[in-house]
């Protein structure tokens, strides 16, 4: 028969525990258990304040045992489960156009959330210094793509992906400081674990840890909580309500000093009746149940606590069952008030104490209680499951880690400082552009991810780690700015046919950059302003097609001043059917386009009530002749128009008055042809109304004129 023993130390807030363990043939048997209180207060928070005062204690406790068990020099020791640090984290990153998204994409994601959540464990403790925080363990909590919740984001698209986490953080300073009280001692650290480890490999086995299960550790000044799921421990928490709340409501409702009201908390649990001595010496004996109703507001807040902090740790569900150790977990009622918030079965939330422990023996004078699931634990754990420091290199620098559970490559980044992020190449410059008055960020092409490699060959960040390792993790390649045409921003670039005044047209998109005519080929600059505008109205496609002038008011120069003659404006048919300027245009229409009044020398002087020409009638030989003068002048330029010549848009016209002369005779030479007759000599008369007159002679409307040849006798 072989044996060997063990020794523990549970350095806890209150009072430290030492455990003498002897494992012979495969079995665990609990020899001796010292505990000593802290004669001032050197632990807080599971971190040890006054290293002398706790080594002190620590001292006693090994002489103590020294002499019935000989020299002690090694020890196993845990980190304390209240000095862990639970943070949540959310990153978010721009997926928009990225190729889809991969395993190794979505564990470098992950590690930039941890990164926030050790950098958010960091700030509350007043520190920078991130990676001087180990990384335990983390989970996803959820997935989002656009802000809605998915089950995995793999091979996922859209805009944006963010990942929620929470993880938990062991400060190093907490392993440094039990270190160097150990070392005060003279003992040598033979094996480091976490107490909610210990507790949970101890009580959860492996066979079972794929059960959603809690085990919530109620000591005097913190509740310590681990969550198990999937196999393995995927939260760790700690709430600042515990054991010492219930015995400061007892002493507050008893008037007792603090060691008394101890000592009746402890005594409830075992006892229905309790005698007390209050601070003005007076005895009195209380029943259980009394005091449990007095003391009810202080358990229901204690199991208020452990509950909230259950669920925050567990996704906001409640876990298949809850395991409670720990000497606060013996509080009257707590696990039935705890199991009502949890909606579980009284059942699935039970008191654990030694004799659950599978294959431990215990010695007679040791009770064995929920209270020394843990010191026991420590001394197992410690043994069977050590956490060891492995070191590694990233990038030629050096970093201890703890080994909580299996290393990988990403704990060794997380450890070095590293920033995740940075690993990534950066995004290529945005662009910023304009289009149709709407801003639009065109965003760069996405970086490379980091090239890792591990003792010189590629690996991934979840790839396992052991002691010696190197890691290179060198940045990925930088993102090119976006290369992109117009026509990459436009759906579609529409074409239609119309007929306008029987002449067809196609009609295009108009493409503006900066005022300037673009083609959809052109490749797109930072603060392009890219216009794009394809015409809806009638009016809008005479603009387009440079024709706008046939719908606008007729305007002329004249006399020098410009005039707009509405007269002359036209009137549009699309397929035969009036419409005005602003009415949308079918495709394939036929427009026509016509104007209410020819614009012409004779219609402009009409509209202005110029008169082109005086007249009279007259008669000539019995014949009626009418006789015109002009009296007004129309000139282009140097050019003199007539009545029925055209005026364009635009033209510049000259209109001149004529001085008035009266009509004499000789201008009706200027509408007759006057033929001498056969017999008649070369003499002739001019007679107005049958008076003589002269080529000169001034003619009125309605005279009569006439030519009166002498003639030649016919016997001549």
């Amino acid at each position: 028969m072989q044996s060997e023993k063990i020794f523990a130390l549970d350095i806890g807030t209150r009072s430290v525990v030492g455990i003498i363990l002897e494992f012979v043939d495969d079995q665990y048997r609990v020899l001796d258990l010292i505990v000593k209180e802290h004669k001032e207060r050197a632990m807080l928070d599971g971190q040890i304040h006054d290293i002398a005062a706790v080594s002190n204690v620590i001292t006693e406790i090994k002489t103590e045992l020294e002499q019935v068990y000989g020299p002690l020099p090694k020890v196993c020791a845990a980190a304390a489960g209240r000095a862990l640090k639970t943070e949540k984290s959310k990153a978010e990153i721009s997926i928009i156009d990225k190729p889809m998204l991969s395993r190794e994409d979505i564990l470098h994601f992950e590690l930039t959330a941890v990164q926030q959540a050790q950098a958010l464990a960091a700030e509350k403790q007043a520190t920078t210094d991130t990676h001087s925080y180990y990384c335990v363990g983390y989970s996803v909590l959820h997935y989002y793509l656009d802000g809605e919740r998915i089950g995995n984001l793999i091979d996922q698209q859209g805009k944006f992906a963010a990942v929620e986490i929470i993880a938990t953080f062991l400060p190093k300073v907490v392993v440094d400081s039990l270190m160097k009280t150990l070392h005060r001692t003279g003992l040598e650290l033979e094996a480091l674990t976490l107490e909610p480890i210990a507790a949970i490999n101890v009580l959860v086995p492996s066979s079972i840890r794929r059960l959603n299960v809690a085990l919530v550790d109620v000591g005097a000044g913190t509740s310590d909580i681990a969550i198990t799921d999937e196999e393995t421990v995927v939260a760790y928490g700690m709430v600042p309500v515990a054991g010492d709340e219930i015995t400061e409501a007892i002493s507050d409702e008893l008037l007792l000093d603090f060691p008394e009201a101890e000592r009746v908390k402890r005594e409830l649990w075992t006892n229905n009746t309790v005698i007390t001595t209050d601070i003005l010496g007076f005895e009195l004996e209380h029943q259980k149940t009394d005091i449990v109703s007095q003391i009810a507001p202080a358990i229901d807040r204690l199991a208020t606590s452990i509950y909230e902090e259950i669920l925050a740790l567990n996704n906001q569900h409640a876990p298949k069952a809850v395991m409670l150790v720990g000497g606060g977990s013996m509080t009257p009622e707590l696990s039935e008030r705890l199991a009502i918030k949890l909606g579980l079965p009284t059942n699935r939330v039970a008191i654990r104490g030694a004799d659950a422990i599978q294959g431990l023996m215990i010695a007679d004078h040791i009770l064995g209680g929920p209270d020394q699931i843990t010191p026991i634990g420590i001394a197992i754990s410690a043994t069977n499951a050590p956490i060891h420091y492995v070191t590694a290199t990233v990038n030629g620098r050096t970093v201890r880690l703890f080994e909580a559970k299996q290393l990988t490559v990403a704990d060794c980044l997380l450890a070095s400082g590293i920033s995740i992020g940075k690993l990534y190449g950066k995004p290529g410059m945005a662009m910023m552009i304009t289009l149709n008055n709407q801003q639009v960020t065109l965003p760069g092409q996405y970086g490379e991810p980091p090239l890792i490699l591990k003792n010189g060959q590629p690996c991934s960040i979840e790839d396992p780690i052991v002691d010696g390792d190197q890691i290179i993790a060198e940045k990925g390649k930088d993102g090119k700015p976006p290369m992109i045409k117009i026509g990459d921003l436009i759906d579609v670039v529409p074409t239609q046919v119309v007929t306008i005044n029987q002449k067809r047209y196609e009609v295009h998109s108009m493409l503006l950059n900066h005022g300037v005519e673009a083609k959809i080929s052109d490749f797109v600059k930072d603060r392009d302003h890219i216009i794009v505008s394809f015409p809806e109205t009638i009016d809008q496609l005479l603009t387009s097609l440079q024709q706008s002038h046939l719908l606008k008011p007729f305007r002329i120069i004249l006399n020098g001043k410009e005039s707009f003659f509405p007269a002359f404006s036209a009137t549009v048919l699309i397929n035969g059917e009036e419409r005005k300027y602003s009415d949308p245009f079918p495709a394939n229409a036929k427009i026509t386009i016509e104007r209410k009044l020819e614009p012409t020398v004779g219609n402009l002087a009409h509209v202005k009530g110029y008169m082109l020409h005086q007249s009279i009638s007259v008669t000539f030989n019995r014949q009626p002749i009418i006789l015109e003068k002009a009296i007004t002048e129309f000139l282009r330029g140097e050019k003199a128009l007539v009545a029925s010549d055209s005026i364009q848009y635009g033209d510049s016209i000259t209109v001149k008055e004529i001085e008035y002369t009266p009509f004499i005779f000789q201008d009706i030479f200027s509408y007759v042809e006057v033929e001498k007759p056969p017999h008649a000599k070369g003499n002739f008369s001019l007679l107005i109304n049958e008076s003589e007159a002269t080529f000169y002679s001034p003619i009125q409307h309605g005279d009569h004129l006439q030519i009166i040849w002498d003639t030649v006798p016919s016997n001549q």
